[in-house]
């Protein structure tokens, strides 16, 4: 009897792991499966599959990483930020459990290596602008807009990391500094999850995201972070994901610019002097 009550209990463990691991990508899928049990219409298209407006081009980059940032302050965000900020808050519980069963289960920890490259900096950016540059010349409308959402996307979730890095400065269980939370390589490649399920529906998405779950885990078997830096780290890169889709899918009105202008006039007062920069999109 004591034997069954132990491996119940460790089965549930193991289960809260999961659910905290993945709750983050749950939001999306909850969102997709509320709607349309609310509305018998048939769904409307994907974002990428609409004919190119002017809004994914190079000349608007710029205006559209700003866009992307702004855009997190959206109502959007609150439901996947709320979920995903008690979740991160709800692991920091497990945060020692975890790291113990994670490093207990895999003592070999050459896969862990392996698998958290893929949301390296180095790799992550070489393989995202290699993409990009194929999406450039590439004639498929909605290979091209992944591909440029991605460089976008990683672009404004890699300044809000930073931010938070700096701002919440956690040390990582291993002590080398105080940039644990959230964690950077969480956030990148659940950035890119959300983006190619944003695109390609969950056919895909669905992979992306177990791939992203390894690489979060990968960075606890590594002793870099603790279970609630991933979870915190995903929520991240699903709301930045999800908001430079949404922003960069908007269309444009017929007749605006395609770039961004900026003008420059002088201020004269009777105290001051100086100049005036305004920038118009």
């Amino acid at each position: 009897m004591q034997i069954i009550l132990e491996r119940h209990v460790n089965l549930r463990r193991i289960a809260i792991h999961v659910l905290a691991l993945t709750v983050a990508a749950s939001v999306g899928a909850s969102d997709e499966i509320a709607i349309a049990g609310q509305t018998t219409a048939p769904p409307t298209e994907r974002p990428a599959e609409a004919k190119e407006d002017g809004r994914r081009t190079l000349s608007r980059l710029p205006v559209n990483l700003g866009l992307g940032i702004v855009g997190i302050f959206h109502r959007d965000t609150l439901g996947p930020l709320l979920i995903g900020g008690i979740a991160a808050f709800g692991s920091s519980s497990l945060d020692q459990e975890a790291r113990d069963r994670i490093r207990t289960a895999n003592p070999d920890k050459g896969w862990a290596k392996t698998i958290q490259t893929l949301g390296s900096g180095p790799w992550s950016t070489a393989f995202v602008a290699s993409l990009f540059t194929v999406g450039r010349i590439t004639s498929k409308a909605r290979f091209r807009a992944t591909t440029y959402d991605m460089l976008d996307a990683v672009a404004v979730n890699a300044g809000y990391t930073e931010i938070f890095k700096i701002a919440v400065g956690r040390e990582r269980p291993d002590g080398s500094d105080k940039r644990s939370f959230p964690s950077g390589h969480a956030s990148t490649v659940f950035t890119l999850a959300e983006v190619t399920q944003q695109h390609y529906g969950w056919k895909v998405g669905a992979p992306a995201y177990l791939l992203a779950g390894l690489v979060g885990a990968s960075r606890i078997r590594q002793d870099r972070h603790r279970l609630s830096d991933v979870v915190a780290g995903a929520t991240l890169g699903y709301i930045v994901g999800r908001t430079v889709v949404r922003v960069n899918s908007q269309p444009m009105a017929d007749g605006s610019r395609s770039g961004a202008e900026v003008s420059v006039a002088p201020i004269m007062a009777r105290h001051v002097r100086g100049l005036q920069m305004s920038l118009t999109f």
